[in-house]
């Protein structure tokens, strides 16, 4: 697309994102100078496009209430920004919506691609692979996820149809406080205002969601949301509660037990302690099944010690015999 053609466009961009707009401000977004801005609003208003002058201290240009505009003109990189989106959401679980309803949006951008566009996308988003989510992506519905969105931002409460993993129905009476994306899912952070206590819900278990009169106060100097999650979803009951103590920066210590796995906290040093060592760190872990946790602690290749459970302490053992085998096990058959 040549240049200019391409600028009058952003130009167009600008303008339809609504308000006035300065000369100086459109020249400073489009790198040009005043003079050629006012080209650009000329070439504008030649394709029947109602720019408005507005005079004034404050004044510039705008687009004329209610003017429908043009349909969608995209350059090659928007238009690739844009499918690209819809194939990675739709392949991880988070677009909110069915799969046809984002194979049709990115049928609907192809058609008013300029041809010598669609075929190269087609071929690049055709030869693209993606490696599988993270557990089985869920995707929720849109409508709640839009209630829920709309919920956060204005700190309104909700009501929502909610099942629980364990597979019970109900409403929950939500103050919703902000919205995280994790491993193809989506979850909301929110408070129960009939107990006060914050909770995490996966919006894939919700079947509605309904915006309720009045608004509420959002918490004050509490983690953000994602943080928030990440440590609900490391605290979480499960079947083995394993501690550690582990000598090492808390930054290496997360290479392997990312925040969603492990709570690390640094220990005070010992009397005795050699500050080039490094410090030492309890880790608490919440885990199904221990049998992965022997070779992850062999990775980290850093001293460690276990606190409990002792059957983790076998299975370390275990392991550490295995290596020692192998070790000396020469190469023949």
């Amino acid at each position: 697309m040549p240049r200019p053609l391409a600028r009058v466009l952003a130009l167009l961009e600008l303008l339809q994102s609504g308000g006035v707009r300065t000369v100086g401000e459109l020249a400073g977004r489009l790198e040009v100078d005043e003079r050629t801005v006012r080209r650009y609003v000329g070439h504008l208003l030649d394709l029947d496009v109602p720019v408005e002058s507005v005079r004034g201290r404050y004044g510039g240009y705008r687009l004329a209430p209610g003017h429908r505009l043009p349909p969608l003109m995209l350059t090659d990189e928007e238009a690739l920004a844009v499918l690209l989106g819809l194939a990675a959401g739709r392949q991880a679980g988070l677009t909110a919506a069915t799969a046809t309803a984002s194979e049709t949006a990115a049928a609907k951008i192809r058609r008013v691609l300029p041809e010598r566009t669609r075929p190269r996308l087609d071929a690049l988003l055709g030869s693209l692979a993606f490696t599988a989510p993270p557990g089985e992506a869920a995707a929720p519905d849109a409508a709640v996820l839009l209630t829920i969105a709309d919920a956060v931002a204005h700190h309104r409460p909700v009501v929502v149809r909610y099942t629980s993993g364990a597979g019970r129905h109900g409403e929950r009476t939500l103050h919703p406080h902000g919205l995280v994306a994790h491993s193809g899912r989506l979850y909301v952070t929110a408070t129960e205002p009939a107990t006060g206590a914050e909770r995490t819900f996966r919006l894939d278990r919700m079947s509605g969601a309904r915006v309720l009169p009045g608004s509420f106060t959002p918490p004050a100097g509490r983690p953000d949301p994602a943080r928030r999650l990440l440590t609900a979803l490391a605290t979480a009951p499960y079947r083995h509660e394993v501690s550690l103590r582990i000598q090492g920066t808390a930054e290496l210590i997360r290479t392997r037990l990312p925040p969603a796995v492990a709570v690390v906290t640094e220990l005070p040093p010992a009397a005795d302690a050699d500050p080039a060592a490094g410090p030492w760190h309890r880790v608490a872990l919440r885990v199904e099944r221990l049998d992965w946790l022997p070779g992850v602690l062999a990775a980290l290749d850093l001293p460690f010690a276990i606190e409990h459970p002792d059957e983790l302490r076998d299975l370390v053992e275990a392991l550490a015999r295995r290596l020692t085998d192998s070790a000396h096990r020469n190469g023949d058959h």
